[in-house]
């Protein structure tokens, strides 16, 4: 026991398991950026090369151009942002009824709606499918923006109940003495002092919507309304899949989400441990 502290105890342990988080985190993105600087002989030349022997961007070129990327581009970002907007309106009303309000069966409600995120998104397509066929809805926006904003809404939800429990009821009460609605005091008060738990819902919910396929390509057919995920699949071939072509249009697709995180990840980290200890 003594010889496994020496040499796996205390800070060297620490050190190792953060080198593996980092290594597997880190390294499937840094391959697929290589990857996206190289020939098609070159990726498949043994012995593997990491590095790209002679760097080149000609597939990002042909990423832009053998594709309508840019239109890929703009469909995912007006389905994830609007069905983010959504779910961040709709859990914050919810998040705030069962914090404030005085439920008879809160712990029941929670309970169901921990429930509801545990379900297979692929026992609710054929659900999905025929509630959108029916209202007319296919090959819209629409029909990805209600399913994402529902799929969104129970992890949203939860953050935010979290955020709500720890900010004092006499701030509100005090703003409403001044003259605010309950809906003022939300606004005013509650969704300030909460916001490193709404940057985290929010990112949550964008990230969600932004990395769906199954619903994105069941839906919306029509080559006008392709998000990016589904748009990457037809770079590929019957019997051909060009990987140097497909990296670049994955690290197109992932540079949106990177640079968010990037932005905001002091408030997405301080959102998730401040939620944990909170609730």
């Amino acid at each position: 026991m003594n010889l496994f502290n020496v040499f796996f105890g205390g800070a060297r342990l620490r050190l190792i398991a953060g080198a593996l988080v980092v290594a597997n985190g880190f390294f499937p993105a840094v391959w697929i950026l290589l990857t996206s600087f190289k020939g098609e002989a070159e990726l498949v030349q043994k012995p593997i090369t990491y590095l790209p022997a002679a760097p080149t961007i000609a597939n990002y070129v042909h990423a832009f151009t053998d594709q309508p990327l840019l239109l890929f581009l703009l469909n995912s970002a007006i389905v994830a942002l609007c069905s983010t907007a959504l779910a961040v309106l709709i859990s914050a009303g919810a998040a705030y009824a069962i914090a404030r309000l005085d439920l008879k069966f809160r712990g029941l409600i929670l309970s169901a709606i921990i429930a509801s995120s545990m379900f297979p998104l692929v026992t609710l397509l054929v659900p999905i499918f025929q509630i959108m066929r029916s209202l007319g809805l296919l090959n819209t926006y629409v029909a990805l923006i209600l399913p994402y904003t529902v799929l969104s809404l129970p992890v949203c939800t939860l953050v935010l109940v979290s955020f709500f429990q720890a900010i004092p009821r006499d701030l509100e009460s005090a703003a409403m003495l001044d003259g605010c609605t309950r809906i003022g005091a939300l606004c005013r008060i509650v969704f300030p002092l909460s916001a490193p738990g709404v940057f985290t819902a929010a990112i949550l919910a964008f990230v969600n919507a932004w990395d769906e396929f199954l619903l994105a390509l069941s839906l919306n057919s029509s080559p006008s309304f392709r998000t990016l995920p589904v748009g990457i699949t037809l770079y590929q071939g019957e019997y051909a899949f060009p990987w140097p072509l497909i990296a670049a249009a994955l690290v197109v697709a992932i540079v949106p989400v990177a640079a968010l995180m990037a932005l905001f990840q002091e408030r997405v980290i301080g959102g998730l441990t401040s939620g944990g200890l909170k609730g």
